[in-house]
Formats: C-alpha cells, sequence, structure tokens
C-alpha cells in the first residue's frame, strides 16, 4: 500500500461521521422545505400571471430537474467519502481551477442571497413603519437601512448554531407560518369577501421567460443539498428528502414575518391573475 492510499484511508476515517451522530429524516425535512420555501415562492402568483396557467408544467419541471441533479449530487458523494461539498465536486472534475471556480459561484451566490433576503424584509418592514426612524449611537439612520440591520441582528444568532438537527426547531418555526400564512390567504379569498374573480391566461409566450426565471429562483435553496446530504444520520434516505420537501413548493407555501403583508402581497397576485 503507497503513501497516498494510506493517507486517504486515514483521511477519510477523520471525516466519516459517527453512526450514532447526525440530523434525522424528518430534521432535515424540516430544513428542506423551509430552505426552498423562501421569498421566491411569493413570486409564484405573479410568474402565473406572466406565464399563465400552463405555465405551472414549468415549475413541476424545475422541481423535477433540481430533483434529479440531487440525486447526482448525493451519487458523486458516495463516490468517495471525502467530497463534503459542490467545491470538493470540482476539484475531483477539474482540479484546483475547479475548485476555486465552483467555490467563487458558490459563495457569490450565497451571499448575493443572504443580502437580498436582508434588503428585502427591511423594505418590507419599512412599508409597514414608514414613520419609524432609528438612532445609532446619536447618529439619525433611515427607516429603511434601520430595519435591514435590525433583522441581520435578530438572523444573528442562528448563524452560531452549529447543529443543523437544532436548527430544525427554527426551520419547523418556519414551516408552520408558511402554512399559517398560506391557510390565511386562502380563508381570506374564499370566505372573507374577497374573492378570485380574475380567470387568467391558459399561456402567453411573452411572458414565459419571467416566469420560468421566477420558478427557478424557487428552487435556490439547492446550494445547500451537499450540507443537508452530510448532516444527515442515514444519508440513504437523502433521495426520499428531495421527494418529500419537493411538493410543498406546489401548496404553494409563504415565508414572511408579518401576516399583513404577505396576506396584502397574495391578494395582489391572485386577483392580477
Amino acid at each position: 500500500m503507497d503513501t497516498n492510499t494510506v493517507e486517504r484511508t486515514e483521511s477519510q476515517s477523520h471525516h466519516e461521521p459517527s453512526p450514532t451522530k447526525g440530523t434525522t429524516f424528518t430534521r432535515t425535512c424540516f430544513n428542506g422545505i423551509n430552505t426552498l420555501s423562501g421569498v421566491g415562492i411569493l413570486s409564484v402568483p405573479y410568474a402565473l400571471s406572466k406565464g399563465g396557467w400552463l405555465s405551472l408544467l414549468l415549475l413541476l419541471l424545475v422541481a423535477l430537474l433540481c430533483f434529479y441533479t440531487g440525486l447526482l449530487l448525493r451519487r458523486c458523494m458516495d463516490s468517495d467519502p471525502l467530497i463534503k461539498s459542490y467545491p470538493d465536486i470540482g476539484q475531483v472534475a477539474f482540479g484546483r481551477t475547479g475548485r476555486a471556480m465552483v467555490s467563487m459561484f458558490l459563495y457569490l451566490e450565497l451571499f448575493f442571497v443572504a443580502v437580498e433576503f436582508l434588503i428585502m424584509e427591511g423594505d418590507n418592514l419599512h412599508k409597514l413603519f414608514p414613520n419609524q426612524d432609528f438612532a445609532i449611537f446619536g447618529n439619525e439612520v433611515g427607516g429603511k437601512q434601520g430595519f435591514v440591520l435590525l433583522t441581520a441582528l435578530v438572523v444573528l444568532p442562528t448563524t452560531w448554531l452549529r447543529s443543523l438537527g437544532v436548527l430544525a426547531y427554527v426551520s419547523a418555526g418556519g414551516v408552520m407560518a408558511s402554512l399559517i400564512l398560506v391557510l390565511a390567504v386562502f380563508w381570506g379569498g374564499a370566505f372573507d369577501g374577497i374573492g378570485f374573480h380574475e380567470s387568467g391566461e391558459l399561456w402567453n409566450w411573452s411572458g414565459i421567460s419571467t416566469a420560468i426565471s421566477l420558478f427557478t429562483f424557487c428552487y435556490c435553496g439547492h446550494a445547500v443539498f451537499p450540507t443537508l446530504c452530510n448532516s444527515m444520520k442515514d444519508k440513504s434516505q437523502f433521495p426520499k428528502v428531495g421527494i418529500y420537501t419537493g411538493p410543498p413548493i406546489f401548496t404553494p407555501p409563504v415565508k414572511s414575518n408579518d401576516a399583513r403583508l404577505t396576506i396584502f402581497k397574495w391578494s395582489v397576485y391572485f386577483y392580477n391573475i
């Protein structure tokens, strides 16, 4: 046995998780659903108004593609115990250059998505409380900027959690909030006099590009799939996680910190449809 083989074996023994540790299937599902049921879902009604009702087939197509690539991702990770992330796959496929390129695009995506969430949350809160201003160390801060900073401070403690099993409790709260908000929206439309009066178009070629781009954004959480897979106690159940986390997108769930703003947005979108 050569030196490289010995080093590889020792490295694998250090990286392989203990069978008694890891995240359960249920908790991984909560983390996956909470990741996918993000801001992109808010745009589904608008995407339908642009592409027509049959454009929902594109949402199904994107879901199937993401599910299939998730299976391919797991196959790649099973082929080598040292593969833990997208950069690792890039290195195996294209060497150090591939690792650098994949890392650059992956971290840029995650960074810009995080920035987008903060900006959108600050903007939404500012619309709810337009007259609210902040003062930090005697310096006046605008309402939007203040709410962005406040949101960052609220979210920051969740980044200190090192176990996805513990984070699953936070994800479960997000999933429950999404379900409650969706039920509230449909209740308001069906029983509170708002109604669903517009029939919408069956297919609109001019809006297909907009629709498919918004549908694709619904699955931007695909970047965290390697982390979810590696955190599982039984990685062989990861394909089932893809099955259980994909269909809830079609409900569609909503993720927002304020029900009034969310219901208002969905009412406007459904009216446009």
